[in-house]
């Protein structure tokens, strides 16, 4: 939970009461369903919240906007974002119905009432939204191609409505189709744990 707070100070006693909560919660349904892999549950706010939080460094969305979580798997990133951003709406599907089960009953433990767990693939989606969010559910062209249908034209943002996702590796290829629009950072200039070492945060603007 430190990891957290040394990155966003400013969280109220309700979202560090919220972000405290999840390491119980996520140990207790990892043991019933494996969302997170077991070796990797000691790290879950540095691998799993932080990671997630690392779109928040990108663009810190308005009070109002929608974001759909496309591939949520147990809930990231959208569970650590809907917290993050309290003023803000989110969904998050899954073609998954046990994993997105998890990503339920962890929002309503915790009372996050702005996010919306379903079990749903992502073709099935036909909601509008300001963003879409993901962590590496697909190639980007594949994604793009799924969710542009439900990117609205109504702009809240500093940033023009598009996907946010979180990539690792060498992207050179994946991200050739786009090279003049995508904005690629990597977490690393705003994370000081060498985890975040070739981890990155793309925008693409659609």
């Amino acid at each position: 939970m430190d990891i957290i707070q040394k990155y966003f100070p400013q969280l109220s006693e309700r979202q560090q009461q919220q972000f405290a909560a999840l390491d119980a919660l996520y140990r207790d349904w990892n043991a019933k369903i494996n969302v997170i892999s077991r070796k990797d549950i000691d790290n879950l706010y540095e691998h799993h919240v932080l990671h997630s939080l690392g779109i928040a460094k990108m663009l810190s969305f308005k009070p109002g906007t929608r974001i759909l979580d496309f591939g949520t798997g147990g809930g990231f990133p959208g569970i650590p974002l809907a917290i993050l951003f309290p003023e803000c709406q989110f969904k998050l599907i899954d073609g998954t119905g046990k994993k997105i089960r998890v990503a339920q009953e962890v929002c309503q433990a915790i009372g996050l009432d702005n996010c919306q767990p379903e079990h749903l693939r992502g073709e099935d989606e036909k909601g509008k939204y300001d963003f879409i969010v993901s962590r590496a559910v697909m190639p980007l062209p594949d994604l793009t191609k799924i969710v542009r249908k439900n990117i609205g034209r109504e702009q809240h943002n500093s940033l023009p409505n598009g996907i946010l996702c979180l990539k690792g590796g060498d992207l050179q290829a994946e991200l050739q189709p786009y090279r003049r629009i995508v904005d690629s950072m990597e977490l690393s200039q705003w994370f000081d744990e060498p985890w975040f070492k070739e981890k990155y945060v793309i925008y693409l603007p659609l």
